[in-house]
């Protein structure tokens, strides 16, 4: 498994790759891939438990299947996305909760969606051994300020604001920082200003990774982002699938003789 530091050592010099899972068979497979860090995002609310945003998902909802996949993964460094109001509101919660996602569910950091409250906050993380991954541009947990999912960062003000909030979260000890949804080259500028690796998702080729969520890599799922990629078609082949099941029991297929076993040695019964 990397370290913390080794993943910072690879900004400029090679790709970062970084798929979520939110499970222990998902992550068996992403981490078998060679994936460099897996992320168990809150995106598990609009992926896996029918929410149409990420902000019904709760402290208890993430870290059962931060647990189900550091269990399953051997290679890649596990990090813990922290849901809404489960960090910034009050410091103590914010550590607790945290720290329960590296001491009790085995992830080896956390991944804080990132405004100028959080500064401060991933500071005294960092002091207390609680690695951060600071998370910039479009920040799906405020989606109603946002009023939807805009691209962030698209004027020049809002850029600079960008630049010095990723400037600050690295002075305060953030190990990496994810830029989502903006322009790419403010991206560009950004991990050029920074020595710890970016990680893009929307945000150009200049990053220095690159996340999406394995249901849209994988063709999972029935809508995916603009700025997402398949790179397979699962949903087709789990229909295709479960269509021929339905089709094997109304005919009598299945279960054939070789998925049956009879008990020769039984009574008769009646």
């Amino acid at each position: 498994m990397p370290t913390v530091r080794e993943l910072q050592s690879m900004a400029g010099t090679e790709p970062i790759t970084m798929l979520t899972a939110y499970d222990a068979p998902t992550a068996e497979i992403v981490d078998e891939a060679d994936v460099d860090m897996i992320l168990v995002g809150d995106s598990v609310g609009n992926t896996s438990l029918g929410y149409e945003t990420t902000l019904p998902v709760t402290v208890d909802d993430v870290a059962a299947r931060v647990g189900a996949v550091s269990r399953a993964t051997d290679e890649a460094l596990v990090v813990a996305d922290m849901p809404f109001l489960s960090f910034g509101v009050d410091e103590a919660d914010s550590l607790e909760n945290a720290g329960r996602m590296l001491k009790e569910e085995g992830a080896a950091a956390v991944k804080l969606e990132c405004g100028p409250h959080t500064v401060e906050l991933t500071e005294t993380m960092a002091q207390l051994g609680i690695p951060v991954m600071a998370h910039l541009g479009l920040t799906p947990q405020h989606v109603n300020r946002y009023g939807g999912y805009p691209r962030q960062g698209t004027d020049q003000e809002a850029a600079e604001r960008m630049l010095e909030l990723a400037v600050a979260h690295e002075e305060a000890g953030a190990f990496s920082l994810v830029l989502e949804h903006v322009p790419s080259n403010l991206a560009a500028e950004i991990t050029e200003a920074l020595e710890i690796p970016t990680i893009g998702i929307g945000a150009g080729p200049d990053c220095d990774g690159q996340v999406l969520v394995v249901d849209d890599a994988v063709g999972l799922s029935d809508w995916s982002p603009s700025f997402s990629k398949q790179f397979g078609n699962v949903r087709e082949e789990m229909s295709s699938a479960v269509e021929g099941y339905v089709e094997a029991v109304e005919s009598g297929e299945f279960p054939a003789e070789e998925h049956s076993h009879e008990e020769r040695d039984l009574d008769d019964l009646y």
